[in-house]
C-alpha cells in the first residue's frame, strides 16, 4: 500500500517573497545555462560541463548588473 500525505505551507509575507525570488533566480539561471549551451553548440563547441558554467556564473555575480543573484542562496543557483 502506498500512502500519500498532503502538506500545505503558510509562509509569512517575507518568506513568500523569498520563495518567489528563489524561483525566479532558478528560472533565470536555467534559461542562461540553456542559452550558453545553445550558443556554444551553434559555434561548433561541445557540451559545457556544469563546473565550468558555475565558474562563469560566479564571475557574473561579481558584476553590478547581476549583483541581485547574491541575494539568493548559492544552492538555488546550482
Amino acid at each position: 500500500m502506498i500512502l500519500a500525505k498532503k502538506v500545505r505551507i503558510k509562509p509569512t509575507p517575507d518568506q513568500e517573497q523569498a520563495l518567489w525570488r528563489s524561483a525566479g533566480a532558478a528560472r533565470w539561471v536555467y534559461n542562461w545555462t540553456l542559452a550558453r549551451q545553445e550558443e556554444n553548440y551553434r559555434n561548433g563547441g561541445k557540451f559545457i560541463p556544469g563546473g565550468e558554467l558555475r565558474k562563469e556564473l560566479t564571475k557574473l555575480k561579481q558584476t553590478e548588473e547581476y549583483a541581485w543573484l547574491n541575494d539568493i542562496s548559492a544552492q538555488t543557483t546550482k
